[in-house]
């Protein structure tokens, strides 16, 4: 009943069409950015007044996670609707062969909402493995405009990519043979980190793609898409998934040195920047009140990078561990005439939820197939009473929520000076205790052993379904 509940929302929120409208989808998925990056989540000296303005036009997600705090995992989850592990990608993918990715036999919501009659475009980092059948083109999208791994990394595969790449400023395929056959490069293929490729599709345009414009040009490419699906009347679905904030950092001229956050705030500052013109083109073509924009992180800062990192406060640690931290992101939706103004959800959701969601807001048909997102239209639209449809979330087989209670079964720690002597098992009360700093497991050892056994139940549940 929620499901038709919310069609019918939908439905009559177009007027002027004769049957529901599907509303396009626009998920912005940025690399590494804390919880504390963002002005609307209270950063000091980071200054983002259009994810403010969506913020204040839309709905704020306080308790908003993902289900990995590492690249791959999280965004297998995003797009399947599944956590990682039942999937099978359970770690980072790097471009070499024979390095895997996403299987091609998983469902993406870019394939689910394809058959729906949507226009699909995958823009940014991909990383879900570098091969021909992983790439978006091969997994439910109709385009790809992007660099497929992380931009610290190198192209192992680079003279593939060099066979058909289009070198800018007079740049030869010979002239980076060379490159790849100096003596240097022969002893230390590392040599090479940062330089990436720019593809279009399954073929590289640009190597090493100019970095300093990656922002600034998904965003072209994003409206280019936006622009040209409205031409063939059809709806879209845009995953932009920014290369940014992830070290090395790259910003244009225009935002260098121009913020009190350094660099990295500079970075910040320039995404909100490109996240402000889609919403300024989508008014502008009289669709904004057609198309649901989320914005939010793949997981928390990297830490360790010192002051090239964001903000993970008021929780603990970052990137790679299972503390709020790591897995508590920022995220704004924004759909006006749909989510009420001003609105902030307080309940425990995931980017797991994003996939069924759009799903039923395009009337598309989810797989035959597990899929561990719920519908979560009544929250976004803060239909009133309205709960988390999860009594538990899990972070792979070492760490599980319920209610206020988070339960570890195994701490991993990044930053050296936040390492304890008791690394699990470790019990928290999220409502008393934000920072995970005062293990209580001896106080509530029946809550333990509960979560303990929930946490048991699940890594046997993903086991089954992938034998």
């Amino acid at each position: 009943m929620k499901h038709i509940a919310g069609l019918l929302l939908i439905a009559l929120s177009f007027s002027a069409a004769a049957e529901p409208a599907k509303p396009n989808v626009v998920v912005i998925f940025t690399d590494d950015l804390g919880y504390r990056d963002l002005g609307c989540f209270g950063a000091p000296d980071i200054r983002t007044p259009r994810i403010d303005e969506m913020a204040r036009e839309g709905m704020k997600f306080t308790e908003f996670y993902v289900a990995s705090s590492i690249c791959s995992p999280s965004r297998a989850a995003l797009l399947t609707g599944c956590y990682p592990e039942r999937v099978g990608v359970d770690r980072v993918f790097f471009p070499n062969r024979g390095q895997g990715g996403l299987p091609p036999e998983q469902v993406t919501v870019a394939e689910v909402l394809r058959d729906a009659g949507y226009a699909t475009a995958a823009v940014g980092k991909w990383h879900l493995g570098d091969e021909p059948e992983f790439l978006p083109t091969n997994q439910g999208f109709d385009l790809y405009y992007g660099i497929p791994y992380s931009n610290d990394m190198f192209p192992a595969r680079s003279m593939a990519y060099a066979e058909d790449c289009l070198f800018r400023e007079g740049v030869t395929p010979i002239d980076i043979q060379r490159a790849f056959e100096s003596e240097p490069t022969r002893k230390n293929p590392r040599s090479m980190r940062n330089k990436v490729p720019l593809m279009r599709g399954e073929a590289c345009i640009e190597f090493p793609a100019d970095q300093a414009t990656l922002t600034r040009r998904y965003t072209d490419e994003t409206i280019r898409f936006i622009d040209e699906s409205l031409a063939a009347d059809r709806p879209f679905f845009v995953y932009l998934a920014h290369t940014m904030p992830h070290v090395p950092l790259f910003t244009t001229p225009e935002f260098k040195g121009k913020s009190r956050g350094g660099l990295y705030g500079d970075v910040i500052e320039e995404l909100d920047h490109e996240t402000g013109r889609i919403l300024d083109h989508l008014r502008e073509l009289g669709i904004d009140e057609k198309t649901l924009v989320v914005f939010t992180s793949d997981n928390g800062p990297w830490l360790t990078r010192g002051d090239r990192a964001g903000s993970a406060l008021p929780f603990f640690e970052g990137k790679f561990t299972r503390f709020e931290g790591g897995v508590r992101v920022p995220a704004v939706m924004w759909w006006p005439g749909t989510i009420p103004a001003g609105g902030t959800c307080t309940e425990p959701v995931m980017t797991i939820d994003l996939m069924p969601t759009i799903t039923y807001l395009a009337g598309g048909t989810l797989p035959d197939r597990p899929v561990d997102g719920q519908d979560i239209l009544g929250l976004v639209t803060a239909q009133p009473d309205e709960k988390s449809p999860h009594e538990y979330l899990f972070f792979g087989p070492h760490a599980v929520r319920w209610g206020d209670w988070k339960y570890h079964a195994k701490e991993r720690f990044m930053v050296k000076e936040t390492r304890r002597e008791d690394s699990g098992p470790t019990l928290y009360h999220l409502g008393d205790d934000l920072g995970e700093t005062l293990n209580v497991i001896e106080r509530h050892p029946e809550v333990a052993e509960h979560l303990a056994s929930a946490l048991a139940a699940h890594v046997e549940r993903i086991k089954s379904s992938s034998d």
